[in-house]
């Protein structure tokens, strides 16, 4: 089967995103804190320690998203509720950065956050909750043909 696979790359991909999103977000600190940036005539110290904050917290959740897939992975069962639901957030800020980013940034950004998500969802596709088999214990059994 492709599942286990396929949760492991998307734990790789959702753990070196999560160092880049921290990187970039200090490389943009820096950035501000260096050249003395404000916004609306905010405090500049304010908006270094905003930007390190987000980088770490965007960091420190997409690790935790990360950790979905490896752990299905690991186990080969599906995600559970608050994990699936964890997951689709994580697909749905994707997609919406994927449409923020193709206008911003350009289409190699674009590519790169339509794979994650692509990767995201079918991590959730490929770990289907899987029916009772007939025959086993608990199994609803075939209707009698009329």
């Amino acid at each position: 089967m492709v599942r286990r696979p396929v949760a492991f790359v998307t734990a790789i991909v959702l753990f070196v995103e999560a160092v880049g999103i921290v990187i970039v977000n200090g490389v943009l600190a820096t950035v501000a804190g260096n050249q003395s940036m404000s916004l609306a005539g905010m405090d500049p110290d304010a908006m270094v320690a905003g930007t390190w904050v987000m980088g770490g917290v965007s960091g420190v959740l997409l690790v935790l998203c990360a950790l979905i897939p490896l752990l299905a992975g690991i186990r080969d069962r599906a995600p559970g509720r608050f994990a699936r639901i964890a997951l689709i957030a994580c697909a749905v800020v994707h997609g919406v950065l994927g449409a923020l980013a193709v206008g911003l940034i350009g289409w190699a950004a674009f590519a790169f956050l339509m794979v994650v998500l692509a990767l995201i969802v079918l991590t959730l596709v490929a770990f289907e909750r899987r029916e009772p088999e007939a025959g086993k214990a608990g199994a609803p059994e075939a209707p009698a043909p009329a």
